[in-house]
């Protein structure tokens, strides 16, 4: 019998669909079913293995692909756009991308972790391989020629004496409603024309220009504004409210209360602010005293009750050698998105659509339809951008907000937004967290024994759950918010990056674990790995000069992965570590990490100048190496690692939340100031380092722990002394000794 003919298909049409049915080459599944229970496919389409939920393709020949991951302000549009359009051979102007819409997309849970390329792009880009396979298929079969006789530009195929046919004519109107199953083969890379390149962003031009950009800029027809009064604080008693007065201010239209829930709804945006403020006065709490303060945020976290979770045990504890110890600590810290969060949300004939700029589309819609009492498909959660996030900010409370009061004024939408002092006193917090570390150093200078602890809560209470909303604790029925839990190693959460990437013969590292906080806390920007990486990057340092070796080579003597010692030899190469000589008030300092261990590969050398008369730092120049594997947009990579080093001098040098024993008392730039342009970085560079072929890494989140470190040891070697408690700001730096 002869070997099955790779380029056979049989086309069959049935109940207005096309289904393709293979007869390939081994391996290839036979039938719709595709590669069905034949092993995990790429990326979400593990998840989502249909390949009409990915792209669509119309007899006009548009294209639209459909991605469940949001646009953050991190370029994840562009680059999608840019993997879809490579292997389907079209201009990416030409495809629409529709992002993130329960009734649209694919459900990828939450926009989080660095993971939208791993997990969408590499979905998009089997899928997109899958169907322009198929489609070069059919194309053969139609003109009656081999595939290798074709040319295929702009989703147009040309056989040879000129015969054309588009995608959109070879599926008339049909769509490829079949399983993927990953197996297509892929574009090589020397063949990209759009992958691999820079590509201006899909995203910026009205941000820019002042056009309407984000969620906080949607008008609708009909519109209306409200405004929330919230208590002083979680455990505040509403005693009294004078809602009638307010009910009778000009352009009021409704003032809602449900228990400690007070919200007004008036005809204009102006007005709601100014009722909602009427209203505040109007309004009286009895403020218990029932939080901690942050007089001594260290002793708060070590007190608290902790479970103590072993997370690695490798070899047995060394005695003997030179032993060094040392406590590292991360202070309570906020998203402080520039614009506070908003949300518009409509009800008509008992359907809700609720626009947000949530990071989790899908799981936001669960967490509403049981705060409404309502089944999840009565509910259309549709993301639009909002000006600023990077972790779990309040864009899922407002938008409780917004569907709440949409239905209690129905028919019209609700647009809600939220205030300065709102967003900083009530969005989801960054932990405060505690480190205690211990090392041996053995007689060859490496570390012979390493004993790490991390004291944290929980990083991560999405929605998912009524009681992780905000508004759903206040009403008279209030929900209860679930307790926190650790995330399971490897990604791991208040203990992400807590096992050091480097070679330990005799290590262990234990998460203790507090299932309860002060305050509400979730997901600020890499988790726990901010802290853990300040920790471990500053203590090797620490270690680096008690064996009286150099940081770079020491951090080398202890990696074993190529890629690590890449990026760290790339870094200290571009800054000219070897070279360089500290001047007066100035220190370099070096950092390296593995986000979560398996995400992208990023070391960042930097140098400070510190005045320790006024405690003033300034970092003059960052030069950062990084590995995301393979780059599909160059220009979006380092966009990411520029704005994380930012962000992270913020956090390192600035910011901290403080609250007394009754309600938190940082809720305006005053009080929580965030870096100047006076403290960014003179000189900054991002080199990459592309590996054509390997899986994508994503890179939103590799800079926060390596940028805190760099700058911690740079600052230490400026300043001549080790400060170990963030933030490093002016107060602080003056009283160091």
């Amino acid at each position: 019998m002869n070997a099955p003919d790779p380029r056979r298909r049989s086309l069959l049409l049935a109940g207005g669909s096309l289904t393709l049915a293979f007869s390939l080459a081994p391996g290839w599944a036979q039938g719709e079913g595709g590669a069905k229970g034949k092993g995990k496919l790429p990326g979400s389409l593990e998840k989502e293995p249909w390949l009409d939920a990915w792209i669509r393709i119309d007899a006009d020949n548009a294209v639209t692909v459909f991605t469940g991951k949001a646009e953050l302000g991190q370029g994840i549009k562009t680059a999608l756009l840019q993997v879809a359009a490579e292997e389907l051979q079209m201009n990416p102007a030409r495809i629409r991308l529709v992002t993130a819409d329960t009734a649209r997309t694919p459900n990828e849970g939450y926009t989080a972790g660095s993971h939208s390329m791993q997990d969408s792009g590499t979905a998009l880009r089997h899928a997109a391989a899958q169907v322009r396979f198929i489609l070069a298929g059919m194309a053969a079969q139609r003109f009656g020629v081999a595939e290798s006789a074709m040319t295929l530009r702009d989703g147009v195929f040309e056989a040879p004496g000129g015969r054309r046919a588009t995608y959109g004519e070879l599926l008339a109107g049909r769509q490829l409603h079949l399983r993927a199953d990953g197996k297509a083969p892929l574009r090589p890379r020397a063949t990209h024309t759009v992958s691999g390149k820079p590509l201006r962003r899909t995203d910026i031009q009205a941000k820019v220009a002042g056009g309407a950009a984000y969620v906080q800029d949607l008008r609708l027809p009909g519109m209306v504004h409200a405004r929330v009064v919230r208590p002083p604080s979680q455990a505040a008693r509403l005693e009294s409210a004078d809602t009638d007065s307010i009910a009778r201010l000009p352009g009021v239209l409704k003032v809602v209360r449900d228990g400690r829930y007070l919200a007004v709804i008036a005809d204009g945006e102006y007005r709601a602010v100014k009722a909602a403020t009427a209203l505040a006065r109007a309004t009286r709490w009895s403020v218990p005293a029932s939080l901690p303060g942050t007089a001594n945020v260290p002793a708060d976290v070590r007190a608290r009750t902790a479970e103590a979770i072993p997370i690695l045990e490798r070899g047995a504890a060394q005695a003997g050698g030179r032993t060094l110890s040392a406590t590292y600590t991360r202070p309570w810290q906020l998203h402080a998105s520039v614009g506070p969060s908003c949300a518009v949300a409509q009800l008509v004939d008992g359907r809700y659509t609720v626009w947000t700029h949530s990071q989790g589309v899908y799981p936001l819609r669960k967490a509403l339809a049981e705060l409404l009492g309502v089944e999840e498909d009565t509910i259309r959660c549709i993301h639009v951008e909002g000006s600023g996030c990077y972790g779990h900010n309040a864009a899922d409370d407002v938008a409780a907000d917004a569907a709440l009061l949409a239905r209690s004024y129905p028919g019209r939408p609700v647009r809600v937004q939220w205030m300065r002092e709102e967003e900083h006193a009530w969005e989801p917090f960054g932990p405060a967290m505690l480190v205690d570390v211990r090392a041996t150093l053995g007689l060859d200078g490496r570390i012979a024994d390493w004993e790490y602890a991390v004291t944290s809560p929980s990083h991560n209470n999405r929605p998912g759950k009524a009681g992780n909303l905000l508004t759903a604790t206040h009403l008279a029925k209030a929900f209860t918010p679930p307790s926190g839990k650790p995330i399971p190693q490897p990604e791991g959460g208040g203990d992400r990056n807590a096992i050091p990437y480097y070679v330990l013969p005799n290590a262990r590292v234990t998460h203790r674990f507090q299932q309860n906080a002060p305050l509400r806390t979730s997901a600020l920007r890499s988790l726990g790995a901010y802290c853990n990486v300040f920790a471990i990057e500053s203590f090797m340092d620490e270690l680096a000069l008690a064996a009286n070796a150099d940081p770079v080579a020491f951090r080398l003597r202890h990696l074993d992965d190529p890629r690590a010692v890449d990026v760290v030899k790339l870094a200290a190469e571009k800054f000219g570590w070897n070279a360089y000589r500290p001047g007066p008030r100035r220190g370099r300092g070096l950092a390296f990490a593995r986000y979560k261990n398996l995400a992208a590969y990023c070391a960042l050398a930097l140098e400070v100048e510190v005045a320790r008369e006024t405690g003033f730092v300034r970092i003059v120049r960052a030069v950062a190496a990084v590995d995301c594997g393979e780059v599909v947009n160059p220009d979006g990579v380092r966009n990411q690692i520029e704005g994380g080093i930012i962000q992270s001098a913020s956090w390192t040098l600035l910011e901290q939340v403080r609250f007394d024993e009754r309600q938190v008392q940082t809720v305006d730039w005053a009080s929580y100031p965030i870096l100047r342009f006076n403290q960014v970085p003179q000189s900054l560079e991002v080199h990459l380092i592309d590996r054509p072929g390997q899986p994508f890494l994503g890179t939103g989140e590799a800079a926060q722990g390596p940028a805190a470190a760099a700058l911690a040891n740079a600052v230490a070697q400026a300043a001549g002394v080790r400060v170990r408690d963030l933030p490093l700001d002016r107060a602080r730096m003056r009283a160091a000794k």
